[in-house]
């Protein structure tokens, strides 16, 4: 899925917009135990409470691609005879009104997921009627051909909310607030099925996670039927290890930088294209960086080797998994500087009478603990 798709569902999270009915879910100790299953009707909800259930579905489809938000795809054999697939399908052809299939899916869902607190399991379903969108992008109400059936699922953590001191203006009176449980923003939850191309896709899902460096690869496991993708700060990480083991005495300063100045340009000017394609890498582009850099092709064979035994051959990477265009860090045991982006060119090494310097050119506005200044 692409960033307008995964968009344009987001839009129907709106009372005015969604065909939502109802949504069934269970609630769930700190300790795996089902407190109660439940079916809330949207229709007897108050607006303002049916906006609020509708902004906590409604940010399991939200982030970044490829960080918070993980294409999930399905084999041929797991489509067909797959317990995990079939099971996603009843709940979706069923319009979650198969209460067996409902609770099966429950404790699947509940066997691979741990919370120190209280939680619920949120799934809703929606039948989304697709507007017809001609060549240039317009878009026709009335010249929908296909509807598009789908699950959502959101696991939120319930949490107590602290006590506190209030004041009544109409009192004038200082009161004790109460303590209530709060539904927070869900740490995990999935779309099914996909929403490739503005169709139904059966062969694909899409997973969420609130933290990209944890892709609950459990659940994805079990409620897939799939192997889950690396985590996204697993991936930073893991290329991290991999340029510097294997570029080894020639992973220098000025190869860091543009390996960030090149992934940093290619997600600026992806932006600013408006392409609605996510933006990915493979390991030839990688290698060309590398080789701009003057380094030996022993040395990029080497980064070859690591990267195929880290990610796969054939691996495509999105660049803002790999480097952050926000900040340029150089860090040692007792230093630690953060330089703007487009500045990192400022920063250089040298080494002065046989010991080893960082050097970071300064002309002017020099402050040290908020003092101005001058180098003399």
């Amino acid at each position: 899925m692409n960033e307008r798709e995964v968009s344009e569902l987001r839009r129907r999270f709106r009372a005015d917009k969604s065909n939502l009915t109802k949504i069934c879910g269970c609630y769930v100790s700190d300790k795996g135990e089902i407190l109660t299953q439940f079916t809330a009707s949207m229709a007897t909800m108050l607006d303002d409470e049916k906006e609020k259930l509708l902004a906590v579905l409604k940010k399991a489809l939200s982030g970044g691609l490829g960080k918070n938000l993980l294409d999930i795809s399905f084999p041929t054999k797991q489509v067909v005879e797959g317990a995990e697939h079939k099971l996603l399908s009843t709940l979706r052809d069923s319009r979650l009104e198969d209460e067996a299939a409902a609770g099966q899916f429950f404790e699947k869902a509940i066997a691979a997921v741990s919370m120190d607190t209280n939680y619920l399991i949120l799934l809703a379903h929606d039948a989304y009627d697709v507007p017809f969108r001609g060549k240039d992008g317009g878009r026709f109400d009335e010249g929908s051909d296909q509807v598009f059936s789908y699950i959502l699922c959101s696991i939120c953590p319930v949490k107590l909310s602290k006590s506190g001191l209030s004041f009544h203006a109409q009192e004038q009176a200082f009161h004790n607030s109460k303590t209530d449980w709060l539904v927070c923003p869900p740490e995990m939850g999935f779309l099914f099925p996909a929403f490739d191309d503005r169709s139904t896709n059966l062969y694909g899902a899409l997973a969420y996670t609130r933290n990209a460096a944890d892709n609950h690869p459990d659940f994805i496991q079990t409620v897939f039927g799939a192997e889950p993708p690396m985590a996204a700060g697993e991936q930073k990480e893991t290329f991290q290890s991999i340029l510097g083991s294997s570029l080894d005495t020639d992973c220098s300063l000025k190869v860091v930088q543009a390996v960030h100045a090149q992934f940093s340009d290619m997600i600026q000017e992806h932006k600013e294209s408006r392409d609605k394609e996510p933006l990915v890498i493979s390991k030839p582009e990688v290698n060309h960086v590398l080789k701009t850099c003057g380094l030996s092709e022993e040395r990029v064979q080497a980064f070859d080797d690591s990267f195929d035994q880290s990610f796969g051959a054939h691996a495509d990477l999105s660049p803002k998994n790999l480097v952050d265009t926000n900040k340029f860090l150089v860090n040692t045991p007792d230093v630690k500087i953060q330089v703007a982006p487009d500045k990192r060119d400022l920063v250089e090494t040298r080494v002065l009478g046989g010991v080893k310097y960082i050097l970071i050119r300064a002309e002017e506005g020099v402050e040290v603990n908020g003092v101005p200044v001058e180098i003399q």
